[in-house]
């Protein structure tokens, strides 16, 4: 039917262009137009009757729905194309399966690292709409949550620009710190014969430290120094519009002092006994850390046993930021009068007054409830020493304790050094280098002889760090000291020289201060 219609409409077209000037479009002129119009149409294959019935109708419209033009179908094969390309990257290939081990276990990881991504993101939406903004108390602690903390707070120690000694983690620092807070707050409120309770000590500390303060911090500064404060639970105390009632129970805090510490007849927290507190808090906090210290060399192999009182610093495996946060101590609780919180405590103050049914039920969930306060007891897995490992096998057991033991006793030598043998042993460890720069002075200014002024200001222009001239005087006096035959220091009236003998090889002189700094770090 359709080429039918397009034959009509060329045939049109051509009578068109062969009519004559004055004629109207698509009217043939002439007895010859009509019969080659009727003869074309007869050789033409018609529509079917029912189309060929209604073709006068649809005529007219041809020229107002015309067919798709040539860039129509361009389009629409663009768009199949697209849609056919979408649909192969949609479908991933499956892994053949001559593939290696190694890339089937990588495969493996990309989907479960994606499966990840998904989880993430789908935590971070639901997480803004499952916690209100302007909750501060929501959040939890971060080792309650068992979340990992952040990198500045597990590498604390390992940032501090500070010599080597009884360094505290970051937590156990923070505690410190507030406690210092806490203490300041107190003092103040003290001072002036108020009642401390823990919400104006919590206000305060807020606003001082820009952290949240709980009663779990309130109980791990009192399980370090259980001395320091008397905690109470108390009530008809004023609260001055903070919203609670003067009825209700508060915790209240009150400084323990001596009875040195009056002033006019009562108790006064004067700033010396305020400095007293903080070191006796920092002491016990050492302390803490020491335990945990003891038990990690208990648990080297060999054992480790060094004296408390000669530690200097920790073990360099021992990890201090890795240490345990302190378990709170129990703080007072606010007297339960009348009030049944147990199936036990219902049992028993209803016995007789409830249907047997009732009581049985109450008698079986008290039953449950010890079972599953009970629980299992946690039993503290000790480290185990460590295991000769594949590369030493075939070594003899005994050059290994032997080298362990040699170790263990270097390692306990320097948890054990003392803070001026250790600043000795670094000057030692700098003086071959200077010895070097000693004699190009010397060779430079062509005297036998220089003022020790001179020879210390020279001597820091060429070292490669930086170094005041009373630092650079020390290494030339133990210049002096260990090397007499080399270097010799006069003092000539009101001057003092230093003398060097160029003669001496610079090699000779580099070895005995090598040896002789390797002999200070052996004993």
């Amino acid at each position: 039917a359709v080429r039918g219609l397009a034959g009509r409409k060329r045939s049109r077209r051509e009578m068109e262009a062969e009519s004559p000037a004055g004629a109207r479009p698509g009217e043939p002129s002439g007895k010859s137009a009509r019969k080659r119009l009727e003869l074309q149409r007869d050789a033409e294959p018609g529509p079917p009757a029912a189309v060929g019935s209604c073709l006068p109708a649809v005529g007219p419209a041809l020229s107002v729905c015309p067919l798709p033009t040539q860039e129509d179908l361009a389009g629409l094969r663009c768009h199949l194309q697209r849609v056919k390309a979408l649909a192969q990257l949609a479908q991933l290939p499956p892994v053949p399966a001559g593939a290696s081990t190694d890339l089937r276990s990588r495969l493996e990881q990309v989907r479960q690292l994606e499966l990840r991504i998904r989880e993430k993101k789908a935590r971070s939406r639901a997480a803004p709409a499952a916690q209100p903004s302007g909750n501060t108390e929501a959040a939890a602690p971060m080792a309650e949550a068992g979340e990992k903390p952040p990198a500045y707070q597990r590498f604390h120690t390992l940032a501090q620009d500070l010599p080597p000694g009884l360094t505290l983690p970051y937590k156990f620092k923070v505690l410190a710190e507030m406690f210092r807070s806490v203490d300041t707050i107190a003092g103040m409120l003290f001072n002036r014969a108020e009642t401390i309770t823990f919400a104006k000590v919590k206000q305060g500390v807020q606003d001082m430290m820009r952290k949240q303060f709980e009663e779990r911090h309130m109980g791990q500064i009192k399980a370090v120094y259980p001395t320091s404060y008397r905690l109470r639970q108390e009530k008809n105390i004023p609260t001055f519009g903070n919203g609670g009632k003067k009825s209700d129970y508060q915790l209240t805090l009150e400084p323990v002092l001596g009875e040195e510490e009056k002033v006019d007849g009562r108790p006064h927290l004067s700033a010396s006994c305020l400095l007293e507190r903080r070191k006796e808090f920092n002491r016990n906090l050492v302390n803490i850390v020491k335990q945990h210290h003891k038990a990690f060399l208990a648990a080297l192999s060999p054992p480790m046993v060094v004296p408390e009182e000669k530690l200097t610093r920790w073990h360099p495996r021992f990890n201090v930021d890795e240490v345990p946060d302190i378990s709170p101590a129990e703080l007072p609780r606010p007297p339960q009068e009348d009030r049944l919180t147990t199936a036990q405590e219902v049992l028993s103050t209803a016995r007789g007054m409830l249907t047997p049914k009732m009581e049985k039920a109450l008698a079986n969930l008290a039953l449950r409830t010890t079972e599953a306060s009970a629980g299992e007891p946690v039993v503290s897995k000790a480290p185990s020493p460590a295991s000769t490992s594949s590369a030493l096998k075939g070594v003899s057991q005994a050059l290994l304790e032997r080298i362990r033991a040699k170790e263990a006793q270097k390692l306990q030598a320097l948890m054990t050094r003392d803070p001026r043998q250790e600043e000795r042993l670094a000057t030692l460890g700098r003086l071959p280098a200077m010895a070097r720069i000693l004699r190009n002075v010397f060779v430079a200014e062509k005297k036998q002889a220089l003022t020790i002024e001179v020879a210390c200001a020279r001597m820091v222009e060429s070292y490669d760090a930086q170094m005041p001239p009373g630092e650079m005087e020390k290494h030339l006096r133990l210049f002096a000291e260990l090397l007499p035959d080399w270097v010799g220091i006069h003092a000539i009236r009101t001057d003092t020289y230093i003398k060097l003998d160029k003669g001496k090889d610079l090699s000779l002189i580099t070895e005995r201060l090598t040896k002789a700094a390797k002999e200070a770090e052996a004993l």
